[in-house]
């Protein structure tokens, strides 16, 4: 039986005593947004300072949820998520197989692509590009632009590198075309990889805010993002949540109303995780080297 020394235990002991202060810190603001959001408003101005509901209450959570503005955002958010999640997936995994395959222009292609990951457009081409194309004030302005991350794109090849020929070999010998390989092969094979790269996707797309702003000047089309912003950093829930939840006689605290809009904006991309953790340890790593 193998015993640790002395330094060893020290080393050990220090090491978890790091990962729970990193720990600590990472899980307390979520915390104090929690604590906050269910709190009285007489518990919150006598308290500089609270890590616990002395009252529960649900009144912030009770004014937004009762705001149109807030329940259709975060419906455009769900739309936006999903249905770009699906097209990068789709475009990401195509274009990848295509360039893992012996394909004429392959270096060609495989260099323009590399070239986005160093040299991008900039806010201003790529905002007369999505006006040009007839994308502005569309939902589809905030999918269609990023329908393709290069960096993605090339550790997706990569994976797709790593499976063995013979099975391509295999299929095609049995009268398969390369549509029906990809579809009945390689894309089952590649879970851990699509369940990575598809949570990288749609978290991209649920905190997206930036190109809301941009893009969306009609408020019925904004994200979750863009109304939280409007809540929390620009500090008007009224003009953000709309006359709905703005009728009750006393409203909240605004700061009650930002940490339990920011509570609701952050709670369903988290919920997402466990049911991609399965494959998302292995994904992240596969493709990372090729032996």
């Amino acid at each position: 039986m193998h015993h640790r020394s002395i330094p060893d235990r020290i080393l050990e002991g220090f090491n978890m005593l790091a990962l729970l202060l990193i720990g600590f810190v990472m899980i307390f603001p979520f915390l104090y947004i929690f604590t906050v959001s269910f709190s009285s408003l007489s518990d919150f101005l006598n308290n500089d300072f609270l890590l616990w509901p002395k009252q529960w209450v649900t009144d912030a959570y009770e004014y937004i949820l009762s705001s149109q503005n807030f329940l259709r955002s975060l419906g455009v958010t769900v739309f936006i998520t999903i249905a770009g999640t699906i097209v990068n997936l789709f475009f990401t995994a195509t274009m990848a197989y295509a360039l893992a395959r012996p394909i004429a222009g392959q270096r060609f292609f495989i260099l323009f692509v590399l070239f986005t990951i160093l040299f991008s457009a900039g806010m201003i081409p790529t905002y007369l590009v999505v006006k040009a194309t007839g994308l502005l004030n569309s939902i589809w302005s905030l999918i269609i632009p990023v329908a393709i991350s290069p960096f993605y794109l090339i550790v997706m090849r990569q994976f797709f590198l790593n499976i063995p020929e013979e099975l391509h070999d295999a299929a095609l010998i049995d009268g398969a075309n390369e549509g029906q390989v990809f579809w009945k092969i390689v894309l089952p094979l590649s879970k851990p990889a699509l369940a990575a790269f598809g949570l990288f996707y749609a978290v991209m797309h649920w905190n997206n805010y930036f190109t809301g702003i941009l893009y969306l000047n009609d408020p019925s089309l904004w994200p979750i993002q863009v109304v939280l912003r409007q809540i929390v950093v620009i500090n008007e829930p009224n003009s953000a949540l709309g006359s709905t939840a703005a009728m009750l006689e006393s409203p909240p605290p605004p700061e009650t109303i930002q940490m339990a809009a920011i509570l609701l904006a952050t709670l369903p991309i988290l919920l997402v995780y466990p049911f991609l953790q399965k494959h998302f340890a292995k994904g992240v790593m596969l493709g990372s080297v090729k032996g």
